[in-house]
């Protein structure tokens, strides 16, 4: 995370991934264990979405170049 975002504070992250767990577009399994331990996946509907990201980000590659 801290390579690809390193603005990012980890609240933030926690918040962007409850938010989109909300939303159904990711999975959180949490593991008792210690430390504690936490993944997250795409759930269906969110698999179904990536697509769409990739050609956003294809578009933004292509129009938004300096």
């Amino acid at each position: 995370m801290n390579r690809c975002f390193p603005d990012m504070t980890q609240s933030m992250l926690t918040k962007q991934l409850r938010e989109l767990e909300q939303e159904d577009l990711v999975h959180r399994e949490v593991y008792k264990e210690v430390p504690p331990k936490v993944e997250y996946s795409l759930t269906e509907l969110g698999a179904k979405f990536f697509p769409i990201i990739e050609e956003m980000s294809e578009w933004g590659d292509k129009n938004l170049e300096d």
